[in-house]
């Protein structure tokens, strides 16, 4: 690099005060960074497959796009000052949702497309390969799961709804050789790969890969978030087909996410709605459990998602507090698939850049610059939220949610978990369990005899060296 990164680093994220009379020398820096890193994703598309050149050459040009959009920003992209009131009719209350005349199910499901986000591995809880195959539930896993809940729906209705995953280069490979186990089920399973794009070195920022072998050396490359979905789904040629098959509206949701199914009387506002809306983000309660998660703000007169990502660093008590946020980003999307088309093709589409510092295994820090899914709500017209209830959001994100999930706190139905009748009041219990000896599967799974009744629980805190035997039954608060 022909200048001192550290005057680089700062002069991109603007955290320090400079004379007026630098902001050309700042505008030549920045352009000098776009430069360099556009000439070496040039030298790796030269080591890259003829055959794919093409293609690999499009994706380089969305991630020089995304880091010069980087470079461009200064800190937080949220004007704390400017953030309005919520309007009354931006977020609907599930409960006053209308239920589909039966008659008209099977027409209203040829309509829609199931998606689930699959690039995750099951790394943090010591589980080799995707995380859709870590079995949760009676030997089942996720993706088992998944499929009966969507065959259930098809066979119940006569339908044909597909099943889309969205794969990344860490677990496509595992993935196609699973879904054949499927091919028996009435569920037509679909998969397709976000974009696979380099890491960038945080003292050169230029890619520290070599070279377009993605195997040889994985830890250079990452998949750039759930953003990336709207791109990478129209790539793929899906959803140009599933519009010509009069499909209208996709529901999207992460895999780890056991609660979230599909609803009928959400799909059927969607499709009788006089003014349709284009997009819908599934938001429930906020509680103190949710203070990272993603919020709905009314933001120069649009709404939109807010991530505590983009909050100014004074301003991060007021994001994670319960009394200004009610509402928290359950990441369970609908959209109208010929509104995604549009905003393609006008490229309208424009979400908020989150950065991620990550340090690799050799020492060698790096930024993946990364995108969410929900941010693209303020390019749709007609966006809102539904306040739905927080059994749609039962995301499996540690050992202690594989506890809750395994236990006699919910009953198993064709593949969808429901809460126990016998449980008195509809919150899940609060459990902590120790990470040296429970954050891995094996580990947490061999420290009990058998999962234990916890209909009553309400706190469960574990801490050091603990294994629980048969017949174990927890109420209230145990610690």
């Amino acid at each position: 690099m022909s200048r001192p990164i550290d005057i680089l680093l700062n002069n991109v994220r603007g955290h320090q005060r400079v004379p007026s009379d630098s902001k050309e020398f700042h505008e030549v820096t920045k352009r000098d960074a776009l430069q360099l890193l556009e000439s070496e994703l040039d030298k790796l598309l030269q080591t890259a497959q003829p055959d794919k050149t093409t293609e690999l050459r499009n994706d380089m040009k969305r991630f020089s796009d995304l880091f010069g959009r980087f470079l461009q920003e200064e800190g937080p992209s949220i004007d704390w000052s400017k953030i309005q009131k919520l309007p009354s009719e931006a977020v609907r209350e599930y409960g006053e949702l209308a239920p589909p005349n039966q008659a008209e199910i099977k027409a209203m499901l040829e309509k829609l497309v199931v998606i689930k986000l699959n690039g995750g591995l099951g790394t943090s809880m010591g589980c080799h390969g995707p995380k859709s195959v870590i079995p949760v539930r009676s030997d089942l896993t996720f993706l088992d799961l998944t499929v009966q809940q969507i065959e259930h729906l098809n066979k119940t209705y006569n339908a044909n709804v597909p099943l889309v995953l969205m794969n990344s280069f860490n677990t496509d490979e595992d993935t196609e050789k699973i879904v054949r186990k499927y091919q028996g089920f009435k569920v037509q399973i679909y998969t397709f790969n976000q974009s696979c794009f380099p890491r960038i070195s945080r003292e050169s920022f230029l890619p520290v890969a070599k070279d377009f072998d993605v195997d040889s050396d994985i830890e250079a490359w990452y998949p750039p978030g759930h953003g990336d979905f709207y791109e990478s789904f129209q790539k793929s040629g899906l959803l140009k087909q599933f519009i010509s098959e009069g499909r209208e509206y996709l529901f999207l949701s992460n895999i780890d996410n056991l609660g979230a199914t599909v609803d009928l009387n959400i799909l059927n506002m969607l499709l009788t709605n006089s003014k349709p809306n284009e997009f819908v983000m599934e938001v429930t309660d906020k509680t103190r459990a949710d203070v990272k998660g993603g919020t709905i703000i009314q933001f120069e007169d649009q709404l939109r998602l807010l991530e505590i990502a983009q909050v100014p660093n004074d301003h991060v008590d007021d994001f994670k507090s319960v009394k200004t946020f009610k509402f928290f980003n359950t990441n369970n999307i609908w959209a109208n698939l010929k509104a995604i088309d549009r905003v393609l093709t006008d490229k309208s589409l424009n979400m908020e850049i989150i950065v991620n510092n990550k340090t690799l295994e050799n020492g060698l820090r790096v930024v993946q610059l990364e995108t969410a899914v929900g941010a693209a709500m303020k390019c749709f017209h007609n966006s809102i939220g539904i306040n739905v209830p927080r059994s749609r959001f039962l995301p499996v994100k540690k050992t202690s949610d594989l506890l809750l999930v395994m236990s006699n706190l919910y009953n198993m139905k064709n593949g969808s978990l429901v809460m126990s009748p016998q449980r008195m009041f509809p919150t899940t219990p609060l459990v902590k369990l120790g990470e040296n000896h429970f954050s891995k599967v094996k580990e947490f799974l061999g420290r009990f005899a058998n999962i234990p009744d916890i209909i009553e629980l309400d706190h469960l805190t574990v801490s050091g060296d603990v294994t629980f035997g048969k017949g174990v039954s927890l109420r209230v608060r145990v610690k």
